[in-house]
């Protein structure tokens, strides 16, 4: 299994300054390599990631000789990533999916990385050495034992982070459980997540209180902005014309900087209680059931979509998706169309008169009170499959009793590879 940790780097004055040239450098070879691929491709020719890389490097000392100063792998990487994305562009409309083509990359609209290859660069405590610029220090030790299979140094606010992807032995990638139970998990807004135990848990949302602060930064930025405008002759208000420059002032570039490190504030808080809620779930049970949200089609709800967001449904599920292969779990998706809010947990009736402002309701069968996501999470653990693989949609079709296999610890072994990033 392959694990990723990302590790904070505190690079000096003039590292910073090296890390910026490689971020530019890697985005300039994208962009010169999906701009040849295109007229390659429009001319009837079919490109290739190898030939196009073979290409620029006979060219690239003479059109850019700044490059010099750059390691190799800053401007040789792109080309792979390339020829990824149209791959996966390709497959993807073979496959009936909506597909994106790659799109180039602008300074200051893209995130700023460049990639080192796992012999370039070696690890030592807390220490990483880089090539051309040397010892740079880190945060943290790295927390994996095995083979480093790559490095991608990349920019979050003005924090540069260190991403080191090692091939872990399943011993050590494998962490056991504390419980074998089955637990139902319902995803909501005034809840985080309700589990069939009864448990409410509470999401922090950030945005949520940070909000007021945003909106004061940003109408900062608004206001110096507008005042940019005003210089170089344009009204107050008015929109930019297309290849005008506006200068950027020191304290417009301050107040971008203190809009991005709250924003990066605002996702830590909500990273940091996902990966602890999921990571729990995970080590106390063995069988995990959810719903398969329609998270894109909910967004569209303009009252709902802050507070969607603020949650992260999205995130939470992936998470569950590679925690399972660490701790052994069985994560089972009930199919979209689940009636888990409106069946009773109890005699099994369907309220079809339910809506969702009805937190609590009563069945007309039993008389059982239920507490609206509390019988939703139990009808996602008592969800029977009878002859569905794992991760596959159930539920859609009527119920039949369903028996999970207890699986010791000692039993469970990783078969998959797979990234997972901490």
């Amino acid at each position: 299994m392959q694990l990723a940790h990302k590790i904070r780097l505190t690079p000096t004055a003039d590292q910073e300054v090296y890390f910026w040239q490689a971020s530019g450098t890697a985005r300039k070879t994208w962009n010169w390599a999906l701009d040849e691929w295109n007229k390659q491709y429009a001319a009837g020719k079919k490109p290739s990631a190898a030939s196009l890389k073979k290409q620029f490097n006979a060219i690239k000392y003479d059109l850019f000789p700044w490059m010099k100063g750059i390691h190799r792998d800053a401007h040789a990487q792109p080309f792979a990533f390339l020829g990824k994305a149209w791959n996966k562009f390709f497959s993807d409309i073979k496959a009936g999916k909506k597909a994106n083509e790659p799109q180039f990359k602008k300074k200051g609209k893209c995130k700023d990385s460049f990639y080192v290859a796992n012999d370039k660069f070696r690890v030592d405590g807390f220490t990483v050495v880089l090539p051309i610029i040397g010892k740079v220090i880190m945060t943290e030790k790295l927390r994996f034992q095995g083979k480093i299979m790559s490095g991608t140094v990349s920019r979050t606010a003005n924090k540069w982070f260190l991403s080191i992807q090692v091939d872990v032995p399943e011993s050590q990638a494998w962490k056991p459980r504390t419980g074998d139970a089955i637990v139902g998990v319902d995803l909501g807004i005034k809840a985080a997540a309700t589990l069939s135990t009864g448990e409410s848990i509470k999401a922090p949302k950030p945005l949520k209180k940070a909000l007021r602060r945003l909106r004061i930064r940003q109408r900062s930025i608004s206001r110096k902005l507008e005042a940019a405008k005003v210089k170089v002759g344009l009204k107050p208000k008015q929109r930019i014309p297309k290849g005008t420059k506006i200068p950027v002032s020191l304290n417009r570039k301050k107040a971008s900087e203190a809009v991005a490190r709250l924003h990066v504030h605002i996702a830590s808080i909500r990273k940091n209680f996902l990966h602890k809620i999921t990571t729990r779930i995970c080590r106390e049970n063995q069988t995990i059931v959810i719903e398969d949200l329609n998270v894109a089609g909910m967004l569209k709800n303009d009252k709902l979509s802050r507070a969607i967001s603020d949650i992260g449904f999205g995130e939470f599920r992936r998470q569950l998706e590679y925690k399972k292969l660490i701790f052994g779990n069985d994560l089972i998706i009930a199919d979209r169309w689940f009636p888990s809010s409106k069946l009773c947990s109890v005699c099994g009736w369907k309220n079809d008169a339910l809506q969702l402002k009805d937190r609590e309701w009563v069945c007309h069968e039993c008389g059982t009170i239920h507490d609206r996501d509390v019988n939703a999470a139990v009808n996602l653990e008592q969800l029977p499959v009878a002859s569905s693989s794992e991760g596959e949609n159930v539920g859609k079709d009527t119920p039949v009793s369903y028996e999970p296999r207890p699986v010791r610890n000692s039993e469970r072994e990783l078969t998959v590879n797979t990234s997972v990033h901490f």
